[in-house]
């Protein structure tokens, strides 16, 4: 309990908070109609709305929550593929329990198995590839999503199945990478982002180098944050201490997990089994240039879509009625979209903003009871 109480202690909570407020009150800061800093991480999106940090600063400076969700920009494409493999005889999907209820163009894998397919929930893909030990009569296919966090475990599992010849074994593997991502936002003329707010799990793994660009080449500081209340209240403080003084540096105060050059072993699981795309889907933001991973020819083995020859059409991005794709990329807070709420509840969500644990509607509705009864 030491641990936790260290990073949630109210005096230096206090202490943070008093530090942001005189930071904003400091020229050039004092003369703004609002500072937006955006937190690229869910998991920092989650935070926010748990402890009501967004409630405690200052209401000239706004959060912004950004796509940093890998299950909220799943593209409808990678469900109706899921469910297309699903529905084959003999097929075991093996899948993260938040991709589940995350709607297709008809249906959610979650319905798919209501409709008969073999889909199962697992917490690891080492658990993918342990049913695919205690079935050998069936294919089992791992759903691999996430970013850089994930990525890894993916890629030491296949090893692992290619080392003791599991046959039966493939992935529908729709990776993706946070850099090209934080380009594509930097570049989006909608948007006017101060600051960022790194993300700690990601930068666990790349280490900080790579958001260099952020600092040089657009002008803006970046923080890498834990996800303690604590870490988060600091790591605005860093952002605003910046901008205060006029510099734009990439800063970790995350420290205590990561590292510049990240963690190598990590790196080159990554690098032995995928390769970038061209560009790849993402739900709400579209294209996005060299963000999606894919096997190298020697793995495409493992690739689930080229054995079952899945149907590569273009994927269809269309949310009746709904802002996620402003809500995605921080230019819309999801209180505002008008299903929030009304329509789109986690019990019967429009998109994967309102199912994952880490989608900046469902943690708004989650930790807002009852706020959502007076959006309007």
């Amino acid at each position: 309990m030491k641990f936790v109480d260290e990073f949630r202690d109210p005096e230096l909570a206090e202490h943070l908070l008093q530090r942001i407020k005189v930071l904003l009150n400091t020229a050039p800061l004092a003369n703004r109609e609002s500072v937006r800093v955006m937190e690229v991480c869910g998991g920092h999106t989650h935070t926010i709305f748990k402890y009501g940090l967004d409630r405690l600063l200052p209401s000239r400076l706004e959060l912004i929550h950004g796509p940093g969700c890998p299950v909220c920009v799943l593209p409808r494409d990678a469900i109706d593929t899921a469910i297309e493999i699903a529905l084959q005889p003999k097929v075991i999907l093996a899948s993260f329990g938040d991709a589940l209820r995350v709607p297709g163009t008809r249906m959610s894998l979650l319905q798919a198995r209501a409709a008969g397919a073999d889909v199962r929930t697992v917490y690891s893909p080492m658990d993918a590839l342990a049913l695919a030990k205690q079935h050998p009569d069936h294919s089992v296919v791992f759903f691999a999503i996430g970013f850089e966090t994930t990525i890894p475990a993916t890629a030491l599992t296949m090893l692992q199945a290619e080392r003791e010849n599991v046959e039966n074994f493939t992935m529908l593997a729709r990776h993706i990478s946070i850099i090209p991502t934080l380009k594509a936002l930097l570049d989006d003329p909608e948007l006017e982002n101060d600051g960022f707010i790194g993300p700690g799990h990601v930068s666990m793994v790349i280490g900080t180098e790579p958001y260099e660009f952020v600092a040089q080449a657009y002008g803006k500081p970046l923080v890498v944050s834990g996800f303690e209340p604590l870490d988060l209240l600091q790591s605005l403080q860093m952002v605003l201490e910046q901008l205060a003084c006029g510099t734009s540096v990439i800063e970790n105060q995350y420290a205590r997990v990561v590292r510049k050059q990240g963690n190598a072993q990590a790196q080159q699981a990554i690098s032995t089994l995928f390769e970038p795309r061209a560009s790849d889907y993402w739900q709400g933001l579209g294209e996005v240039a060299g963000s999606g991973l894919q096997f190298r020819p020697e793995y495409s083995h493992f690739d689930a879509e080229q054995h079952f020859l899945c149907d590569a059409s273009k994927p269809s991005d269309i949310v009746e009625q709904g802002c996620c794709d402003q809500v995605l990329k921080g230019a819309l807070q999801p209180q505002a979209c008008p299903l929030f709420g009304r329509v789109c509840t986690p019990s019967q969500p429009v998109s994967a903003l309102m199912v994952s644990s880490e989608g900046a509607c469902a943690a708004r509705y989650l930790y807002r009871s009852g706020e959502h009864r007076d959006v309007g």
